[in-house]
């Protein structure tokens, strides 16, 4: 018993002797890897982006998949989010629908657009048309966690899970378990892959198996050893690792003589990106890797934590369809994006680098700490010379000139190098600006000192010439005719002809500030300052105005393409100038400028430099252009500039109106009384988010469209109820317009206030109220009216009382005296005859008086206006007189009728007085469109000047006709001549002469007037 204790105890020890043994070994393994790794250089060229669980973001990142719509999903310990680029959102529904489980691991994106979602756990969600399909054990899928799947060629699904590997068939419904029939273990499988051959690879636990097209069985791949992870390079290697830190080339049989497995690479797995390069997953890091993969010629490059990687543990990579790369970590993910500029690459950071075209291709690159070298876009070729450099100058003939605070170094033809001292008075001083006139003298600027001219080794301040600037000048040049311009702080440029000199400035039309850049441009000058550009065209001086917010500052360095483009660096990054907006310029000088930024987001790290070594940008024979920062020198192809042709897809995401979010749907309606709108959208652009640029429009309530910018909302207040339809579009980095963009149709129902309902509603009070006023109106009217015909009624008794006491009783005292006097005289029989006569009329006018003062007391309707006229003629003429009434007779308006019969009256008693007339006639013809009266006679007229003039002087009679017809609205015309009588027309119109004929003889007209004329008419 004592022994078999003893022999456990000493069992116990040996294991863990031997544990304590491979953890030795383990690290001694490692500490070289981990020194390896600290001197590895760190990845360039490429745009980094790290989420450690801020905004949103996910932790421990275990897969990716981007579906067809541009959605980043994400799978993590955490749950399922999806990522637009600027906004992580955590996922409880798709589509609508509820994913099976919160704990997801798998995801694939099929060619149909379906999302699937792996449990860790088992079961796989699939999304597609808005339709949720759940597959599970009861489905024949291969019970565990859905570790990995993916699509075949033929659109069948393989699912590679902690138990087996489950395949689903194009069109079936169920899943078949892959195992012990076909050849293939059924262990935990890791992953399935398809190469380019068409062969199909499938990682489980114990090795990977392989199986060729149109083959059943699987057969065991070589090296035999527990392989997790494989990727196919383009020359279609299979890569396969350990999971923990090899990799080894994966082969169909051994190689010849069966060697030992050896693995060629670290790492615990790999992608191979579109442009061949190779992404290792290491414990701390992600090292990509140019082929061939292996040895130095791989230029291999890391990303680690030091560098700023969201986390430790790198266990996924893939790429987006912008070939973005996605890194997930335990505590993160992480973005990679290939920048446009290319850094040189150096061991340490430049100090203040100057940068100046190398003659043999290429540039060469100086500054405070490194030698002078020679590079081209690939890194550093050769060492120039060893000293500083503070300003270097290309002369026309090729010689290149270097210079600093106590020396120039001139370099020729044949590549040696000259020094050149400085004068005793001038070393410590650092070198700004050089240049050579058309007299081969260099003109050279130094700091705190001036600009100086040497001639045959005299330096001399300002080469003697009067009227030059105090202070320092940044930029010399030399223009095709030889002659030097500086470039000064303070707003001003001088212009050294030979012996002349001119300084422009401010009243030139300078707002330049400190002038940092000058460039020749054929006939013109370019200026380039702390505030912006300006050229000069040999007459005066033109600014620059920028379109835009952003504005063009600390411009240090300018170059003009031979494609046309003008290129700018400043402060705030660099600008291109399309060519034709270049020539535009120059057309149209208070143009606004576009122009295309290049800053940070497409690897520009720092900006141009604003004192020494200018300029901070040049061009290489190549065709490239070189940009120094402070600590760095990055350089662009200007005529292959990597450009994204794919137009974002753009979502709209949710609307919020008062405190509800809705879910985006394509038809919407809000409840009563919603009046203010948030809509948030978003465009799938995961490569350079910040620059994806918004446009939106409200139908029914913009008038044109918005330009948002980079916002993802748009914000309405106080809209009226109605239908509206919210569209809007995106465009990505490069200003490709996805010009269908997203629409959401909205209805905001109205509120009762706000219906037709209470519209008619409202009308119908309205008229109600406006009837009632119309109704008091009418009656105060009335009222009004009553009381004035009372007092008409009371003055026409009073006057009918005048009347009888005091004329008709002076008449009647007249007749009975006339009758006396009458029946005393003897008078013949003739005479006595017309006498009586007389006395007859006089009696027969004393009865009409009577009449006129009972019509004057009467307070009844008054008698029709044709049969009082008749009456007054055959009073007045007896049988002389004749009336015709024509139509039938209508009520007229009073103040017509009064009119018309006193000027009727008029007429009648001027024919029995001063006409002689055999025959008078009365004419009233009542017609629809109006009344007409005529009296006309045969008597003796009158002459033309009478009947046109009104009559003779001081008699009124004619005069009051014309009066009285134009205030009863009348058209009057009297028609005479000598010995051929006299005829009055008077004419009034419906409208005026019958109560309520103004309405009817207007719709007499509208109907007339809609009536087509006839082409007889």
């Amino acid at each position: 018993m004592k022994s078999a204790t003893s022999l456990a105890r000493r069992i116990a020890a040996a294991r863990r002797l031997a544990a304590w043994l491979c953890r030795a070994i383990l690290l001694a393994a490692l500490l070289p890897s981990q020194a390896a790794v600290a001197a590895m250089p760190a990845l360039v060229n490429y745009a980094h982006t790290a989420w450690n669980g801020q905004r949103g973001a996910p932790v421990d990142v275990l897969q990716f998949t981007q579906t067809l719509d541009g959605w980043l999903w994400i799978s993590s310990s955490t749950g399922l989010f999806r990522f637009d680029g600027v906004n992580f959102e955590r996922v409880d529904t798709v589509q609508g629908q509820r994913p099976h489980t919160d704990n997801t691991l798998g995801l694939l994106t099929t060619r149909d657009g379906r999302l699937w979602v792996g449990g860790r756990f088992g079961g796989i969600s699939v999304f597609g048309g808005g339709r949720m399909r759940l597959f599970t054990e009861a489905d024949g899928l291969p019970k565990g966690a859905v570790l990995t799947m993916t699509e075949a060629p033929d659109g069948g699904v393989w699912v590679a899970t902690s138990t087996g590997l489950g395949h689903l068939a194009p069109g079936a419904a169920r899943f078949r378990r892959v195992g012990q029939a076909e050849g293939l273990p059924e262990k935990v499988t890791r992953q399935t892959l398809y190469g380019r051959d068409g062969r199909q690879w499938v990682a489980l636990e114990g090795g990977i198996y392989f199986r060729d097209p149109g083959q059943a069985r699987y057969r065991r791949a070589w090296p035999h050893v527990d392989l997790m992870a494989m990727a196919e390079a383009p020359d279609g290697t299979l890569w396969g690792s350990d999971g923990v830190n090899k990799h080894y080339r994966v082969l169909a049989a051994p190689p010849p003589g069966n060697p030992p497995p050896r693995a060629e690479l670290g790492g615990n797995g790999a992608l191979f990106d579109r442009d061949g390069n190779m992404w290792i997953l290491k414990v701390n890091a992600v090292e990509r890797r140019q082929a061939p993969y292996v040895g130095q010629a791989a230029d291999a490059r890391q990303l680690t934590k030091e560098h700023g990687m969201s986390g430790p543990l790198p266990q996924t990579v893939f790429e987006d369809r912008e070939g973005n790369l996605w890194i997930g970590t335990s505590a993160g993910l992480d973005r990679l994006r290939r920048t446009r500029l290319r850094a040189a690459p150096v061991a340490t950071a430049f100090d203040g680098p100057g940068v100046v075209a190398d003659d043999r291709g290429g540039v060469l690159i100086g500054d405070w700490r490194h030698p002078l070298r020679r590079y081209d876009a690939s890194g550093a070729r050769e060492v120039i010379g060893r000293f500083k450099l503070s300003s270097a100058y290309r002369a026309a003939d090729g010689g290149l000139w270097l210079a600093n605070s106590s020396e120039r170094w001139h370099r020729g033809a044949s590549g040696a190098l000259t020094r050149l001292p400085h004068p005793p008075h001038l070393v410590g001083y650092d070198t700004q600006a050089m240049t050579i006139d058309a007299g081969a003298r260099m003109w050279i600027s130094m700091s705190r000192q001036g600009l100086f001219r040497i001639e045959d080794g005299d330096w001399r301040k300002d080469g003697g010439l009067p009227g030059l600037p105090d202070g320092l000048a940044l930029a010399l040049v030399t223009d095709r005719g030889g002659r030097v311009w500086a470039g000064y702080q303070g707003n001003r440029i001088a212009l050294i002809d030979d012996a002349r000199t001119r300084v422009f400035g401010a009243a030139d039309g300078l707002r330049l500030g400190d002038v940092q850049s000058l460039l020749v441009d054929g006939p013109r000058l370019w200026a380039g300052g702390r505030k912006g550009l300006a050229w000069y065209d040999g007459l005066r001086w033109h600014g620059a105005t920028p379109a835009g917010a952003q504005p063009l500052r600390g411009i240090s360095g300018m170059v003009r393409t031979g494609a046309g483009e003008l290129w700018l660096y400043g402060s705030d990054g660099i600008s291109r100038v399309a060519a034709a907006d270049v020539e535009r310029l120059l057309r149209e000088p208070d143009w606004p400028l576009p122009y295309e930024r290049f800053d940070a987001l497409d690897g520009l790290v720092g900006g141009a430099g604003q004192l020494r070594p200018l300029p901070s940008m040049i061009q290489s024979g190549d065709g490239r252009l070189w940009f120094a920062t402070a600590s760095e020198v990055a350089s662009l192809d200007p005529a292959t500039i990597a450009r994204s042709p794919l137009a974002p897809p753009v979502q709209v995401l949710s609307l919020r109106s008062g405190d509800v979010t809705y879910p985006a749907q394509a038809r919407l309606r809000l409840p009563t009384g919603r009046r203010d709108l948030r809509i948030a959208y978003t465009a799938l652009a995961l490569a350079v988010p910040e620059r994806v640029r918004f446009r939106y429009k409200l139908e029914g309530f913009d008038e044109r469209w918005q330009d948002a910018g980079t916002r993802r909302e748009a914000v309405y207040t106080n809209l009226g109820p109605g239908s509206y339809r919210f569209r809007v579009i995106a465009a990505n980095e490069d200003g490709v317009w996805n010009e269908t963009g997203a629409a959401l149709d909205l209805t905001l129902p109205p509120r009762f206030v706000e219906t037709r309902w209470f519209v008619a509603l409202m009308a119908l009070l309205a008229a109600v109220a406006l009837g009632a006023l119309y109704l008091l109106r009418v009656r105060h009217l009335t009222a009004r009216l009553r009381e004035r015909m009372q007092e008409r009624l009371a003055e026409r008794e009073r006057i009918a009382r005048g009347l009888h006491d005091t004329v008709l009783q002076s008449v009647q005292g007249l007749i009975m005296l006339f009758h006396q006097q009458a029946r005393s005289l003897p008078i013949s029989a003739a005479e006595r005859g017309k006498l009586e006569q007389t006395l007859d009329l006089a009696d027969e006018l004393m009865a009409e008086g009577r009449d006129c003062i009972a019509d004057l007391r009467s307070a009844g309707e008054p008698a029709e206006l044709g049969q009082a006229l008749t009456r007054y003629g055959h009073v007045l003429l007896r049988e002389r007189f004749t009336a015709s009434i024509q139509g039938a007779p209508r009520p007229l308006c009073p103040r017509v009728r009064d009119e018309v019969q006193a000027i009727a009256r008029e007429a009648l008693f001027n024919a029995s007085r001063h006409a002689a007339a055999d025959r008078v006639e009365l004419v009233i013809d009542y017609r629809a469109d109006g009344l007409s009266l005529l009296v006309r006679d045969d008597g003796r007229g009158m002459p033309a000047a009478m009947s046109a003039g009104g009559g003779r002087p001081g008699h009124f009679g004619i005069v009051g006709m014309c009066e009285r017809a134009k205030a009863a609205g009348a058209r009057y015309r009297l028609d005479s001549a000598p010995g051929r009588g006299t005829a009055m027309h008077l004419e009034i119109p419906a409208e005026h002469a019958y109560p309520g004929g103004r309405s009817a003889a207007l719709f007499a007209r509208l109907r007339q007037r809609g009536c087509p004329q006839s082409d007889a008419a």
